[in-house]
């Protein structure tokens, strides 16, 4: 029987601090969270087992905040000399995108993931494990952002996501017709600026009018406009590339909109559709942990020059 793989992870890079023990990249043994958020506790007590039974400190390097990464990078290369571990650097969306081995055993490569969060909205081919090829990208605001920018300019406050998905339930998704973007010559590529700017030109056209500002109903709208483009290029890359299997990651993938948009249109083309739960959507350290075994199974080992990069692309090493 093959000895167990124990990674000890941690995450840093924006708002959250967190650290986790994963087992062979699949079973979280232990997962604290540290939020300016919140305080919470995915997997409560310890993971029970000492420094010397970890094969490898996982830890993110990049993308985000370069002084919340340095934190996490700091702390992981100090433990890596200390305890004479090998160093997995890990990328945050590629840890999200590994959120999903976590909860779903069955899950293998290839498939297609779409990675949407505060500054990422990603369609990628998961080719192997760490090996990834984008197909389809923003060209402006990412998903996240554009929750969070809409929500502010009708009162709202930030989180954006989850206080639009919420009020949303309460309006007409059909009320206005907001836009949906397309790119010539780029048919996986997305825009969000453009209904954004949309929500609050007509928020500025009912002040001049002195109509009534329906929020539920333009986060209804709003938000329906952004799960339409993100659910239809989804499904055209599917069926472009012929993959069977479709994935969703990163703290906007926890959108009850879009999950059940997307799980409807996937039973209609009988793809098969994979989500974490909410709580792996946000930041947190299992993820990492996860996509540090996979790394660390390839042979990525970091020396302790790692350093932290705000603007690591998904797949680069």
């Amino acid at each position: 029987m093959e000895k167990d793989i124990l990674i000890l992870a941690i995450e840093s890079s924006c708002d959250e601090t967190a650290a986790a023990v994963v087992k062979n990249g699949r079973t979280v043994l232990s997962n604290v969270i540290s939020s300016q958020i919140a305080l919470h506790t995915l997997y409560g007590g310890e993971a029970k087992v000492t420094l010397e039974d970890i094969d490898a400190i996982g830890v993110t390097y990049g993308p985000g905040l370069v002084g919340a990464l340095l934190v996490g990078v700091a702390e992981a290369k100090a433990i890596s000399y200390a305890a004479k571990k090998p160093l997995v650097g890990v990328h945050h969306i590629e840890g999200h995108v590994s959120a999903n081995f976590i909860e779903h055993p069955d899950l293998e490569p290839p498939f297609l993931c779409l990675i949407v969060s505060g500054g990422h909205t990603h369609l990628v081919i998961v080719k192997d494990y760490g090996k990834y090829e984008i197909i389809g990208r923003t060209h402006d605001d990412a998903a996240g952002e554009a929750f969070d920018k809409v929500a502010r300019a009708i009162g709202l406050g930030y989180p954006g996501g989850p206080k639009v998905d919420k009020l949303a339930k309460e309006g007409k998704k059909d009320a206005i017709a907001f836009p949906r973007a397309n790119i010539a010559d780029a048919p996986y590529d997305f825009s969000f600026s453009g209904v954004k700017s949309a929500v609050l030109n007509h928020l500025n056209y009912c002040e001049m009018k002195k109509e009534e500002i329906n929020k539920a109903d333009i986060a209804a709208s709003f938000q329906e406009a952004v799960v339409d483009a993100l659910v239809t290029k989804t499904l055209a890359a599917a069926k472009a590339y012929k993959l069977e299997k479709v994935a969703l990651a990163g703290g906007v993938a926890s959108n009850s909109a879009l999950r059940e948009a997307m799980g409807r249109a996937c039973e209609k083309k009988e793809l098969k559709l994979y989500y974490p739960s909410p709580i792996l959507c946000t930041d947190n350290a299992a993820m990492i942990g996860a996509a540090a075994y996979y790394e660390y199974l390839n042979g990525t080992r970091h020396g302790l020059d790692l350093n932290a990069i705000p603007n690591l692309k998904i797949g680069q090493r």
